[in-house]
């Protein structure tokens, strides 16, 4: 009987705890949804993939986790075009985005007239960030107006660079602290690569208009459009394209490259970026922006240079246009969004979180504070980093500030495309620029 009752006891003890378990767990949900309910929820809308995706994604969830008076909830999307698409359909909804990711259009001022767009310098001068030194205050075209003010958030911020395989680089006896500066010493080094290295993939390219037609200007300090590169220009239809011998030079020496497969693979897009990341290719140029997904290739050691440039066209190389990607501020939010969107870009901002965004991505540091708390042992696995991103905090001359060009989202495919028939031997690339440059034009002009 004793021990019956004891056991009665017991379970009735069992219960009253398991109870009090469920009212406790009950109590800290409710606690937990209250400072979720009272938390300012805003929404970012992104389109980017794979270790910088995996990066913004974890410092958003850092960002939730130091505080509580703001919710970020992050939302990808495959391409710009189905970005864009959902941000037409969620206007009409009224539950769109706080923040959405825009690709450089070379029209920013285009893209701030639009009704739906809150200029980031009216966001932040209601709620300024503090003692915010941007690290590029000079660029005119990429996220400023004609004014100099900031029209977005230049978070994704990348310069073309060119990316070589250290070992690959000692296999053809070539000394990785002494990268190619020019394109002559680089055919020299593909040679070596192709014939010593045993390369299949000597040389290959990403963004092939933003390489091989758009910097190959300011490298060679010319201007890739007329009219001062269109920021001298009343019109943004006016600006026009100017292929001349430098031009003819460049995609003739490509052409040759392709045939002597030197020169393997190009795209407009990212696609040689994942056969450098393999060890596939031995040299690739492409956005500095690729820097996090080689860094995810644990197996690979790789250095960092500037594009090369023609010395029989100027002395010293130029630099190249700053472009990429730039968050933008939406119309249209209750005030209290507009502070939580605020909130969130200034810890973006704090030198420790940019300088890891920096470092992790590839993407130029944010603000001077955060190039300076920069690890230099992240700039010492790389030859040449530090020296190529110290080199941006330098004034452009009037070259390299930019350029600026309407309806130019519709002109690069056709640029890609002219390319393409000239590496490919199915025009010459005199006929294929002078073709696409005429496309150009009349694109350029439509409304």
């Amino acid at each position: 009987m004793r021990l019956m009752k004891t056991l009665q006891l017991s379970g009735v003890a069992r219960a009253l705890g398991a109870t009090r378990r469920v009212w406790l767990f009950g109590l800290a949900m409710a606690a937990s949804g209250a400072a979720y309910a009272d938390s300012v929820q805003i929404q970012v809308w992104h389109t980017l993939m794979g270790p910088n995706k995996a990066e913004f994604e974890k410092l958003v969830k850092q960002y939730n986790k130091e505080q509580g008076d703001v919710e970020v909830t992050l939302r990808a999307f495959p391409t710009q075009a189905a970005l864009k698409q959902e941000a037409v359909a969620s206007r009409k909804a009224k539950n769109g985005p706080n923040l959405v990711q825009l690709d450089d259009n070379h029209s920013p001022e285009v893209v701030a007239e639009h009704r739906d767009i809150l200029p980031m310098y009216e966001l932040l001068a209601k709620y300024p960030i503090k003692d915010a030194n941007w690290f590029l205050p000079t660029t005119s075209s990429f996220t400023r107006d004609a004014r100099g003010r900031l029209l977005a958030f230049p978070w994704m911020a990348e310069i073309p660079v060119m990316f070589y395989n250290l070992d690959q680089y000692k296999k053809a006896g070539l000394d990785p602290a002494k990268p190619a500066r020019t394109w002559a010493d680089l055919q020299g080094d593909l040679l070596k690569l192709r014939d010593v290295a045993e390369s299949n993939c000597p040389y290959a390219t990403s963004e092939q208009v933003s390489v091989h037609l758009e910097n190959l200007a300011p490298l060679n300090g010319q201007t890739y459009t007329s009219n001062e590169n269109g920021l001298d220009s009343k019109s943004r239809a006016a600006a026009a394209l100017q292929f001349d011998t430098l031009y003819m030079r460049h995609l003739s020496l490509m052409v040759s490259w392709k045939r002597s497969e030197l020169f393997t693979n190009h795209s407009e897009d990212r696609a040689s970026d994942a056969l450098f990341a393999k060890g596939d290719c031995s040299v690739l140029t492409t956005g500095s922006g690729a820097l996090g997904q080689f860094l995810a290739a644990k197996s690979l050691k790789f250095g960092v240079a500037p594009l090369p440039f023609y010395d029989q066209a100027t002395k010293t190389a130029g630099r190249p246009f700053v472009s990429g990607a730039a968050l933008w501020a939406i119309e249209g939010h209750p005030q209290s969004q507009e502070k939580a969107t605020a909130q969130f870009l200034a810890w973006l901002s704090k030198p420790v979180i940019a300088a890891e965004w920096h470092q992790r991505t590839g993407y130029l540091p944010l603000t001077e504070a955060a190039f300076r708390a920069s690890d230099v042992s992240f700039y010492d696995r790389m030859p040449g980093a530090q020296q190529l991103v110290a080199a941006m905090r330098s004034q452009p001359v009037a070259s390299g500030r930019g350029f600026r060009m309407a309806n130019y989202d519709r002109i690069e495919p056709v640029l890609s495309q002219g390319l393409n028939e000239a590496l490919e031997g199915r025009t010459p690339p005199m006929a294929a620029l002078n073709n696409a440059a005429s496309q150009a034009r009349a694109i350029a002009q439509q409304k």
